[in-house]
């Protein structure tokens, strides 16, 4: 099951500084809901481990994120891949820009991912429902993490 989606969040603080908490493992860490590991892996990539609940599934999920297509400080391409067993699992990416904007930084971005499994079988209005709720969820934490 294929899905989209996109946004842009208002944060206020310098593009640098966004720029260099949207590379932090550390900081990345505490807003990816449900992260229990972040580390650094080679230049640009990272081992994760998340849990994760979509409706009547919960699952762990181990897997890997690369960075690419890197912009300082104005935006990257990240992509990861994730397995969670028996529920299934995801892999998918995301273009994030950051633009000056109101004397902040305006990010922006646009996801597209792929699941399989039993996730899948939980239909698409469910899926869609907490991706959405989870990307808001990581944003409002990371504005937080932003303004310190």
């Amino acid at each position: 099951m294929a899905m989209t989606m996109n946004g842009e969040v208002q944060l206020a603080a310098p593009r640098e500084a966004v720029w260099a908490k949207l590379n932090d493992p550390e900081v990345l860490k505490v807003c990816i809901p449900g992260c229990e590991e972040l580390e650094k892996t080679e230049d640009n990539g990272f081992r994760a481990v998340a849990k994760m609940k979509v409706g009547p599934v919960s699952a762990r999920f181990k897997g890997k994120v690369m960075l690419s297509d890197l912009d300082p400080p104005n935006g990257y391409k990240i992509s990861g891949e994730g397995e969670g067993g028996v529920a299934g699992f995801a892999k998918g990416g995301a273009t994030v820009a950051l633009a000056d904007k109101d004397g902040g930084t305006l990010l922006s971005y646009n996801v597209e991912a792929q699941i399989g499994g039993k996730l899948a079988q939980l239909g698409q209005r469910l899926i869609n429902g907490t991706a959405k709720k989870l990307a808001d969820e990581f944003f409002a934490n990371f504005a937080k993490a932003v303004q310190g």
